[in-house]
């Protein structure tokens, strides 16, 4: 018990700590109307988008019959609630949207840290035990941060956190495969990759002669949809692996139009 509580610790640190390096970076801005590389998204629509997962993400700790409601009312207009969320939530005043961000983010990590052991919490995918939803609200906003500092220009260092991004990354290989209605292989995949600090960070058999290599960066940048393949210094060898760095994606829902090869320096 104790070791789990751990692991759960652990990872709702790292969600904190990610969500505060946004927070403090997007604090500093006179507005946000900046756009960003997603079309038709200001830098208001990612934080306002952050916002409304973390409100559902909490509807589902603590009210399954309300996240219920959330899902049959996105199923009503499965390609646009998203947006719709988002567009709906950027309107709000700079102010007021910062503070609704924050006073969620923190709900969030107290409503999972209460998490019963054992207990799967229902998502839009697959139910997830708590650590696994902190690492999917890791992920979102890694990904919707990178949205945010490639409109303002600016680069972040890698952290150790880029694992829980990662992970989610190589754990929905099936996914990806399954929403662009293809068969995966039966074969297990091996990634290897270059952790900021230098360390390698590996996941499936290493017999497997399907394998994925690289700077964890550009892995976590590929599965998020946020650079084209092309302009990632990730090695494939087998077929099969460099097929599914065509489809990766490590989010819920349809997939995404990604970047444009070149489109960034």
């Amino acid at each position: 018990m104790l070791r789990r509580v751990a692991a759960v610790d652990a990872v709702l640190g790292d969600l904190e700590t990610e969500g505060d390096e946004l927070d403090a970076l997007v604090a500093t801005l006179p507005d946000w109307t900046d756009p960003t590389p997603a079309e038709g998204w200001t830098i208001a629509h990612q934080i306002a988008h952050l916002a409304w997962t973390d409100e559902v993400a909490l509807r589902s700790a603590t009210d399954p019959a309300g996240f219920r409601e959330v899902v049959d009312h996105a199923m009503r207009d499965p390609e646009g609630f998203v947006d719709r969320g988002a567009a709906d939530r950027a309107r709000l005043g700079r102010d007021e949207l910062l503070a609704g961000w924050r006073t969620g983010r923190a709900d969030l990590l107290a409503a999972l840290a209460e998490v019963p052991e054992g207990h799967r919490l229902e998502w839009f995918g697959p139910p997830m035990s708590a650590a696994s939803m902190a690492t999917a609200r890791i992920m979102e906003t890694w990904a919707h941060g990178q949205d945010i500092v490639d409109a303002l220009g600016v680069r972040r260092p890698p952290t150790a956190r880029l694992r829980h991004v990662a992970h989610i990354g190589v754990r929905t290989r099936d996914f990806a495969y399954a929403i662009n209605r293809q068969t995966p292989p039966a074969e297990q995949f091996r990634v290897e990759l270059t952790a900021p600090d230098g360390r390698t960070w590996v996941w499936g058999p290493e017999e497997s002669a399907q394998r994925i290599t690289g700077p964890a960066l550009d892995f976590c940048l590929l599965v998020t949809q946020r650079r084209h393949r092309d302009d990632l210094a990730l090695r494939a060898t087998g077929e099969d692996a460099a097929h599914w760095l065509t489809i990766a994606q490590a989010f819920a829902g349809a997939p995404g139009s990604g970047r444009k090869a070149g489109q960034f320096a």
